[in-house]
This record gives structure tokens, C-alpha cells and sequence, in this order.
């Protein structure tokens, strides 16, 4: 493959998972004691969200999150080579 198109897929796959990453953090539920409540998340219940979503939600963050850090690495490396 050639490296400029590498570089080319890797700079657009970078701004997308870094993109997904900020969505996917903000669709998490305030926890309380942060930012959120300063926003009117304090005003929640205080039974935690343990359910499936959430923790599907975690794991899609947490995914998306590792992509972009090897993105970055690998892009890093491409110019380096280049």
C-alpha cells in the first residue's frame, strides 16, 4: 500500500473514532459531583445505572477510545517513515 494514502486513511479513520470518542462520552450518564451537576445532573436518582446499556455503552467507549490511541500511533509511525 502506498504510505501517503496510508497516512491519508489513517488522518480521516483519526478524526472519526476521535470524533465517535467525544460523542460516546457524552451520551454516558452524569455520576454527580462533577460538571454534570453544576449543569442540573444532580437532580437525578440515586440508583446507579448498572444495566446492560450502560455497560454496553462503556465497552463501545472504551473500544473507540483504544482505536483512536493506535490510530495516532500508527499515524505517528507512517510519518515517521515518510
Amino acid at each position: 500500500m502506498d504510505l501517503p494514502l496510508l497516512k491519508l486513511i489513517l488522518q480521516i479513520l483519526l478524526a472519526v473514532l476521535g470524533l465517535l470518542t467525544i460523542m460516546f462520552v457524552l451520551l454516558h450518564k452524569g455520576r454527580g459531583g462533577g460538571l454534570s451537576d453544576m449543569f442540573g445532573g444532580g437532580v437525578s436518582s440515586s440508583a446507579s445505572a448498572s444495566g446492560v446499556a450502560e455497560r454496553n455503552l462503556n465497552r463501545l467507549t472504551v473500544g473507540v477510545a483504544v482505536s483512536w490511541g493506535l490510530c495516532a500511533i500508527g499515524l505517528g509511525i507512517v510519518e515517521k517513515l515518510l
